[in-house]
């Protein structure tokens, strides 16, 4: 018999997390990596523990992610919505404590792209009358 599995995707920037659930021991494997070899600083660890605490739900499902784009920190970000999508799957009830928290909001922040003739974004050559 094939093991119960919840399925949700996650994105922040350009970085996309497709979130893959099981009933566990709260094994998380990213990229066929650890965890804690991923993501080394603690903080990014932090960030994708955040639902499972707020939860309560922290060592009952193990986590297997497929992340592609963006650095570490949209990634880590795209790993925590996908985990809080994964579990309203789980149970529709978590879902008011993780919107609540602001963990089920897609966070719409992108970076502006670089205009022609500018130096940035927004920031320009300086202006010379003469």
């Amino acid at each position: 018999m094939a093991a119960i599995t919840y399925n949700a995707t996650g994105r922040r920037k350009r970085s996309v997390a497709q979130v893959v659930m099981t009933p566990g021991t709260g094994r998380i494997v990213v990229n066929d990596k650890d965890v804690d070899t991923y993501f080394p600083r603690e903080t990014l660890r932090m960030i994708i523990r955040q639902p499972l605490h707020v939860t309560s739900t922290i060592g009952k499902y193990d986590v297997k992610a497929k992340i592609v784009g963006g650095g570490l920190s949209g990634q880590a970000g795209a790993l925590r919505h996908g985990i809080a999508r994964a579990l309203v799957v789980v149970d529709s009830d978590l879902k008011t404590k993780l919107k609540k928290e602001g963990l089920m909001t897609r966070d719409p922040r992108e970076v502006e792209r670089k205009k022609f003739g500018q130096k940035g974004a927004r920031a320009r050559f300086q202006f010379s009358k003469r």
